[in-house]
């Protein structure tokens, strides 16, 4: 991995750090309609695979989708309105937290439904195959998600016709309350991969480099007209499935082993040690992340709300 790219990547994670901060903060003062499902603890996903990508390339995304809008290029002034409802939000403040959608990076938008992105995430990639262009489509899903048969259905459409796409599981060891052991029949999800005829391969979610080697061979097989990879991601969220999860199904134990492995501490600790980076240098991306995220909260309180008379806009009827 190129320098560069190694610190662009260290800036995403600390952006979405950031957002996820604000927006859970923003949601206890009252001031964030509804709940959020928050990534932290998850950065390195989404962070590191969207930095392989182009704006050409699509993503779909799940109700946990804030940091993959941000990873795929989204600002954080209108995302952050977008999650309080206001008219400057990438939505118009119609679409809230779980619907996030911005076309002109790509992503094709989060979905609250359990597994609903990954079928749109195939036709992203049968568009791309039928116009003969080389970029590929990236579905995230969680471990939830993974026994839904819509993912199955999908998975298996998109081997036959070798679409260029890398499903992608993080698996955060939770679907909203149930344990993964509980409810999967295999102790890693990607060993499915071999029944549709695809690779598949497990690696650690919290590890930035494992997940670029991944990545990289998924992408390289997407583009080369291979077909679809699968990858899944074990990682962990530190918070709740949403912002008022009681939680009662897990141990604060077990939550604080996992905050040790923070993958934005264990990527720095990275780039220090291999002289890809000085203190200095991440000090001050952290510190543009936390200015970046003041300025975003001061644009999305002093948006307006949406126009009552503008209701029926972007509404579509079909007779």
């Amino acid at each position: 991995m190129d320098r560069e790219r190694a610190l662009h990547i260290y800036a995403t994670m600390n952006r979405i750090r950031k957002f996820e901060e604000r927006a859970v903060q923003l949601f206890e003062a009252n001031k964030l309609r509804g709940s959020v499902h928050l990534y932290i603890g998850e950065e390195a996903i989404a962070a590191t695979v969207c930095s392989l990508m182009t704006d050409q390339d699509y993503i779909t995304s799940t109700h946990r989708g804030h940091g993959h809008a941000i990873a795929k290029g989204a600002m954080l002034d209108r995302a952050l309105a977008e999650l309080m409802g206001k008219s400057t939000g990438y939505c118009k403040g119609r679409g809230g937290s779980m619907h996030i959608a911005d076309l002109e990076k790509g992503n094709l938008g989060a979905n609250a439904i359990v597994g609903g992105g990954v079928p749109i995430a195939v036709g992203g990639a049968l568009a791309q195959k039928m116009k003969g262009e080389k970029h590929f489509t990236v579905s995230f899903f969680g471990d939830g998600a993974a026994n839904q048969g819509t993912v199955h259905e999908s998975m298996n459409l998109a081997s036959l016709w070798k679409l260029p796409i890398i499903f992608i599981c993080e698996n955060n060891g939770f679907a909203i309350s149930v344990p993964t052991w509980q409810s999967t029949s295999v102790k890693d999800i990607s060993v499915r991969a071999a029944g549709y005829d695809m690779p598949g391969e497990t690696v650690d979610g919290n590890d930035v480099m494992a997940i670029d080697a991944a990545v990289e061979r998924a992408k390289t097989r997407a583009l080369n007209g291979e077909g679809p990879s699968f990858i899944e991601c074990k990682t962990y969220r530190w918070k709740g499935h949403w912002t008022g999860d009681p939680e009662t199904y897990r141990t604060r134990e077990e939550v604080a082993s996992w905050m040790e492995r923070c993958p934005i501490k264990a990527f720095r600790a990275y780039l220090l040690n291999n002289g890809i980076a000085k203190e200095k240098e991440l000090d001050d991306i952290e510190q543009a992340a936390a200015a970046e995220i003041e300025a975003a909260t001061e644009f999305a309180l002093n948006s307006p709300e949406p126009d009552p008379a503008q209701v029926m806009d972007d509404v579509f009827f079909v007779g």
